[in-house]
């Protein structure tokens, strides 16, 4: 078992990641954003999952459009190019799958 501390410092910086546990499969991201700050289009090589912990979150992936709160959970394939913008001040969580 192992019982991992969210970042709480993350409120002084505006669009900071930090990785917050990494294993052979998989890592875990903690991003903060400030309202309508963005993050431009990129991919990655892993599945991941979007949990919203506070906020909304625009994203677009491969030309869609979600809105993300804390109440869904956003999974993207690998390599789905995708943007997102923060639409309020938001914490999540990045889960890369390996």
């Amino acid at each position: 078992m192992k019982l991992i501390e969210g970042l709480d410092n993350l409120d002084e910086k505006t669009k900071h990641a930090e990785r917050v546990l990494s294993q052979p499969s998989y890592d875990v991201i903690q991003i903060h954003m400030e309202k309508d700050e963005v993050i431009s289009t990129h991919h990655a090589k892993e599945e991941t999952l979007i949990i919203v912990r506070t906020g909304k979150v625009r994203f677009v992936v491969e030309e869609e459009t979600v809105v993300l709160t804390n109440e869904e959970i956003l999974q993207m394939d690998p390599y789905e190019k995708h943007c997102l913008e923060a639409i309020e001040e938001t914490d999540l969580i990045l889960l890369k799958i390996k």
